[in-house]
């Protein structure tokens, strides 16, 4: 059985999201798959500042997520693969939800709207990287239609980073 999505709006990241994206990040279940530990604020202001600049150069980016009433729940988009390790040079796809919005098809709904939008700025294709167990983002990404293409190995971590791909 099919469910309908919610709804789900995308932003370009402002200077206040990164407050959010803080807030509703500062969770260890939320950072199982992305070091463990709540980052610092400072990792956010970067981080916002960066996707403002690949928006406005590429035209994509990692969105802000906003709910129905309004509020942050996350982010979603694409940005160049930013590692040295890994697809190089390949446009990620990703998505990251407080823990309250899992479950509810938000990353699915937002991942799908920024297909669209990748698909109106001409990218040809692009990768997922997760890593094994996170069982909530592979059956993100199987729901969008991408398949694994290959593994590499993590430089920090004892296991392979998957690479799920998707021609667009």
């Amino acid at each position: 059985m099919n469910r309908a999505l919610p709804v789900v709006s995308l932003r370009v990241p402002t200077d206040e999201d990164a407050i959010a994206w803080y807030r509703v990040f500062d969770d260890p279940e939320v950072m199982e798959f992305h070091g463990g530990r709540s980052a610092e604020l400072s990792v956010y202001e970067e981080l916002t500042a960066r996707q403002r600049r690949h928006d406005a150069e590429l035209g994509f980016c990692l969105w802000t997520m906003v709910g129905e009433r309004g509020e942050v729940i996350g982010f979603t988009g694409a940005q160049p693969w930013p590692r040295e390790w890994g697809p190089t040079g390949e446009i990620e796809i990703g998505w990251r939800l407080g823990r309250e919005f899992w479950g509810k098809g938000y990353a699915t709904a937002a991942a799908r709207m920024t297909l669209d939008r990748l698909r109106a700025a001409g990218v040809p294709s692009v990768v997922a990287m997760v890593r094994p167990g996170n069982e909530r983002s592979i059956a993100v990404t199987q729901r969008l239609g991408m398949e694994l293409a290959q593994t590499f190995p993590h430089p920090r971590l004892p296991e392979d980073s998957l690479c799920f791909r998707l021609d667009l």
